[in-house]
């Protein structure tokens, strides 16, 4: 048995994976989620969906038993005779009625399934994508080199013509509406949500009273935004807290964590807010003290 203590081991900079074995993590094989056919009228190119986001990098803890430290794991059980349910007797059913439930088999909703084709219906110009109806991104590429022409035909149609394919497809067992948009080479596929799961919007801002901004605060504010302007640069972003709980984890395990104390303070309530946006411009005129290089960060161990 091997006695050695067990390593923290992170597969990218804010992955953690805690009490793993020593075995080396592979990069998970990029699989299509769906295929099919997008389908302009008589032109059509096979094609593929590709999840365009991915959450496998987080800090991901299991559900232990405190008292052992073994790994909890769940289990079907049948509501009435309390008994466990092997995977192969796991099905689906309709519920008709209190406890009477109508089976419905896999080959049912594949029968029911539309064709594996995105037919577009229309185009639309991108503007008037409402933002609160974008769901679900995927990368949407061609399937097959046979077809590049008629892939590149509609792709840079829609790029020419600057404007958002509509179409529908089945995902998950329900259909979608989903915008396709010019990505590079690609094609930029969003599943867009149905009008009845989007709230209203008057429902929150209603209430708010219609205010006139004076001029002059206006003005402040219009010069506190410019001084913060900048480029959108996706990788300077941080999870400080992901950060912190690794740090926090790493602590721990060497047997230093230090008791954590709330550090988060309610803001202030803003009395007169010319008089604060004009400290704010004020502290922004104020040479930045210079910063100290960090230093280096430790070269993480493998198990």
């Amino acid at each position: 048995m091997n006695d050695a203590p067990v390593q923290l081991r992170t597969v990218a900079p804010c992955q953690l994976t805690y009490g793993c074995s020593g075995s080396r993590l592979k990069s998970p094989v990029m699989r299509p989620y769906w295929k099919g056919y997008l389908k302009l009228a008589l032109v059509s190119c096979p094609i593929a969906l590709h999840a365009a986001c991915s959450t496998s990098e987080r800090i991901a803890f299991r559900q232990i038993n405190k008292v052992t430290g073994n790994r909890l794991r769940q289990q079907l059980v049948d509501e009435e005779t309390r008994e466990p349910v092997p995977p192969e007797h796991k099905g689906r059913g309709y519920e008709l009625a209190k406890g009477q439930y109508l089976v419905v088999e896999d080959d049912e909703l594949d029968g029911i399934e539309s064709t594996h084709v995105i037919e577009i219906d229309r185009f639309v110009p991108r503007p008037q994508l409402d933002q609160r109806f974008l769901d679900t991104l995927y990368y949407v590429t061609l399937d097959q080199p046979v077809a590049q022409e008629a892939f590149a035909v509609i792709r840079d149609a829609m790029r020419g013509k600057a404007v958002v394919a509509l179409g529908r497809l089945v995902l998950a067992k329900r259909e979608r509406v989903m915008a396709l948009e010019p990505y590079g080479k690609g094609l930029l596929g969003t599943t867009l949500r149905y009008p009845g799961e989007v709230r209203n919007a008057t429902d929150y801002f209603g209430d708010l009273p219609e205010l006139t901004v004076a001029p002059d605060m206006l003005t402040l504010a219009e010069h506190i935004l410019d001084n913060k302007a900048g480029d959108f640069d996706p990788t300077s972003f941080r999870d400080r807290y992901e950060e912190a709980l690794l740090a926090h984890l790493r602590a721990k395990q060497a047997g230093a964590v230090q008791e954590q104390k709330p550090t988060f303070a309610t803001p202030r309530q803003v009395i007169n807010l010319m008089d604060a946006l004009r400290r704010i411009i004020a502290e922004d005129k104020q040479p930045a003290p210079a910063r100290k290089c960090a230093p280096a960060a430790p070269t993480r161990k493998r198990a």
